[in-house]
């Protein structure tokens, strides 16, 4: 009888995530992106954020488009109302609040076909099939790419692109990146274009804070999943009972930053890079930041990017902001 083993499978990976991931955690300050939460689990635990009590933004923002929704729709369309358009979504997600506009455009006649962005075939998946039941007059095209492949493809396309940046993604970017990221959403822009982003606003630092820790420990759930798909991708071996979520809110920059703290000395090992890490007692890893924002501010970084504020809508609270833009 043959005492052979079939050894463990080999983890598949992606380069770029293997190469960020080599990166982030060679720094003095050690750090990961938060675009890699966005795997098909981590955009089913951000499902669950936006439902929790603490979490304001989603369900402002929904309040916010049900009130502007036909102002909204109004300046998206072009001019000519026989005239048809593209209503790119980038990070569409679930569509829910999305579906407001979706639903007043098709109300009011408006000639367009939707085009949902996301990384997550499984996200766009849920959507168009939801899409398929509640709206079955809607034109769309789903497209499973990232921001600027998806704007570079469509710039081709005939017609007005009515972009929509919808939440607080904006201000997941440092602020250099922030600029550079809306300079590329301008860039294939024409002036007929227009682009519709979501900026949480300050407020009262306390509810800020705990939007990102809640009590339930959804978000710790959301955090922690990042450790999650490097064991499953990159064959590392974080023991998570040996890690913490920490929070904090910076009034003076505008910044929530959340971080996962390594409670003990500990080294990882990455066996699909044959690459290992060390960390401290209570070093930490950088993973997302989510800045809240002024008007002075937004102004000045649509200035900035080659955008112009045309138009800014509220909730009655004044904790979020839809704001549209031109290009310049």
């Amino acid at each position: 009888m043959s005492t052979e083993t079939t050894p463990p499978p080999t983890p598949t990976f992606s380069p770029d995530l293997a190469q960020h991931v080599r990166a982030g955690l060679s720094k003095p300050f050690k750090a990961l992106s938060s675009m890699y939460f966005y795997d098909d689990e981590g955009s089913r635990l951000f499902q669950q954020i936006m439902a929790l009590p603490e979490y304001y933004p989603t369900r402002t923002e929904f309040a916010l488009l049900t009130r502007h929704q036909a102002a909204i729709g109004q300046v998206l369309r072009p001019q000519n109302p026989d005239e048809h358009f593209f209503l790119l979504e980038l990070g569409a997600g679930d569509g829910l609040k999305t579906k407001i506009l979706l639903r007043q455009l098709l109300e009011s006649n408006a000639r367009f076909t939707y085009v949902p962005v996301d990384i997550s075939e499984a996200a766009l998946d849920g959507l168009a099939a939801s899409l398929r039941a509640e709206l079955p007059a809607l034109r769309v095209e789903p497209v499973v790419a990232d921001y600027a492949d998806a704007l570079r493809l469509m710039a081709s396309r005939p017609g007005r692109k009515a972009v929509l940046f919808l939440g607080s993604n904006i201000g997941n970017f440092f602020p250099e990146d922030r600029h550079a990221f809306l300079s590329n959403l301008a860039r294939p822009l024409t002036p007929d274009d227009r682009l519709l982003v979501g900026f949480d606003l300050q407020k009262d630092p306390r509810r800020i804070r705990a939007a990102y820790d809640d009590e339930q420990g959804v978000t710790a759930a959301f955090n922690f999943n990042l450790l999650h798909r490097l064991n499953r991708e990159l064959g590392a071996d974080f023991d998570l009972g040996h890690w913490q979520h920490y929070t904090d809110y910076d009034p003076m920059s505008g910044a929530v930053r959340s971080f996962l703290v390594s409670t003990r000395a500990q080294t990882v090992q990455f066996t699909a890079l044959d690459w290992q890490v060390e960390f401290a007692a209570w070093e930490m890893i950088h993973t997302e930041n989510s800045y809240k924002f002024t008007r002075p501010a937004i102004t000045a970084l649509a200035r900035e990017a080659g955008l112009h504020v045309q138009q800014i809508f509220t909730d009655e609270q004044d904790f979020f902001a839809d704001v549209l833009l031109q290009p310049a």
